[in-house]
């Protein structure tokens, strides 16, 4: 008997295949495509304590192997999302993972509050998001910043918190640390990579915002390496995402030290893609002769 189950700080998947947030709506757009209950987690598109209009269009650009956004965040705040999201995913046999964003640590921790008494599994905190009262640098790219919202956010969990660190750093293993330090019990990596695409015929910036954040196949190598070095600088699971499109791709983090995966960009164009990786990665382990997921987990050194 295969077993495909894992553990991210006391909660147990049935599988280690989750959604990447803001990939996969709240679940209802896939639902007709995807049986949900197949599913390990269904991790949600980011919340705020109040609606966010989101970015200027355009706001989409593909690039070679991958796409870049801007969508901005754009979220109808957490009052609709209580309402309407929560008990739509309540239907199913599958965890809730709710992806919390704000400008200033207050927001998060409104968000947080709020959700302490919903039936909701795990709070994936998106720290890539412009600190407003510091002049727009992300959460995530400041350690001392990174261990205090992680600290603030703790204190109030009711359920364990995932911190979602962003790749757009020097060292990703210094912000894992800060995070571990402020209590994570659970990391996820990697968030976009800023890029930028031009119009060469309008001779403008393909996108609004100017900049956007880079996902799907072209940034797997730089997110392996750099859940590979987290893994082995801190001692809290992780989930591993970034241009996950395959079965293949979802072991390679798995053996790099990721305990769950998320399946993202590869929704757009293959809404199957979370299933097909839960598949695959059965089949693996009958090749494999290995009975227990959790064998695999980091053993490539």
């Amino acid at each position: 008997m295969l077993n495909t189950s894992v553990n991210l700080a006391g909660v147990q998947l049935k599988n280690p295949v989750m959604t990447a947030s803001g990939t996969f709506g709240s679940g209802a757009e896939y639902s007709e495509f995807v049986d949900l209950n197949r599913l390990g987690a269904v991790v949600t598109k980011g919340v705020a304590n109040v609606p966010w209009p989101g970015n200027p269009t355009p706001r989409i650009a593909e690039t070679t192997g991958g796409m870049l956004n801007a969508i901005g965040l754009q979220n109808p705040g957490i009052d609709v999302f209580v309402k309407r999201d929560i008990p739509f995913l309540k239907q199913y046999d599958t965890k809730i993972i709710v992806n919390v964003c704000g400008k200033s640590t207050e927001d998060y921790l409104e968000v947080v509050e709020r959700l302490g008494d919903e039936p909701v599994d795990l709070l994936e905190i998106n720290i890539s998001c412009p600190n407003v009262k510091e002049g727009g640098i992300a959460f995530g790219q400041d350690p001392k910043a990174v261990e205090a919202i992680t600290k603030a956010v703790k204190a109030k969990a009711k359920q364990p918190i995932i911190m979602k660190l962003s790749p757009n750093v020097t060292d990703i293993t210094v912000m894992a640390k800060a995070a571990e330090a402020g209590g994570a019990d659970v990391l996820s990596l990697i968030n976009t990579l800023t890029g930028m695409k031009i119009d060469i015929q309008r001779q403008c910036f393909a996108i609004a915002n100017k900049t956007g954040g880079l996902s799907g196949p072209a940034v797997k190598p730089i997110a392996l390496r750099m859940v590979y070095q987290v893994a082995n600088a801190v001692s809290v699971p992780i989930i591993g995402m970034g241009g996950i499109a395959t079965p293949e791709d979802a072991i390679e983090f798995i053996l790099a030290g990721a305990t769950a995966v998320s399946v993202g960009t590869a929704n757009f164009y293959n809404p199957y893609a979370t299933i097909e990786v839960a598949e695959g990665i059965e089949d693996y382990m009958k090749q494999h002769n290995c009975e227990d997921i959790n064998q695999l987990i980091g053993i490539v050194k």
